[in-house]
């Protein structure tokens, strides 16, 4: 069967789904934005309760990670970036789904050579090492100062 170009092309355009390009977006844009939102509230809560705002960063970061994580233990997460796309990867929480994601979905394969090994696999062992010593310098500096 033999078709022209023209009717290839109108073929082709019939066919191929619509582009959602604008539509997704404005999701990333909003829910990244509401994330970022939260982490704000978050930083003015501890300051409220009388935290300098250099540890009230800290610990909204902290507090963002830790829900990233659980909403990624839940199965939540991955609910969230399907309807949000980017607006969950760019937030400190999409790098702890990163982290965390590929560590759970291994776990059956034990604590060393499935949650242990393959939580480098996405985030890179230089995110994870640095996070680890940052964690291990916070305990000597909080336990021998």
């Amino acid at each position: 069967m033999e078709i022209s170009e023209k009717e290839y092309a109108q073929l082709t355009k019939e066919k191929s789904p619509d582009s959602k390009l604008f539509k997704n977006c404005l999701t990333a844009f909003f829910i990244g934005g509401l994330i970022c939102s939260a982490g704000q509230a978050l930083t003015q809560w501890y300051q409220s309760f009388g935290i300098v705002e250099t540890d009230a960063r800290a610990w909204t970061s902290i507090t963002l990670v830790f829900v990233g994580v659980l909403l990624t233990a839940l199965n939540i997460y991955s609910k969230i970036a399907k309807y949000a796309g980017a607006g969950t990867l760019v937030p400190i929480t999409g790098f702890a789904n990163s982290v965390a994601s590929p560590a759970i979905e291994f776990k059956s394969e034990g604590l060393i050579l499935g949650l242990g090994a393959k939580m480098f696999v996405i985030a890179g062992p230089v995110i994870v090492y640095g996070t680890l010593a940052g964690f291990i310098y916070g305990l000597f500096l909080v336990i021998f100062s």
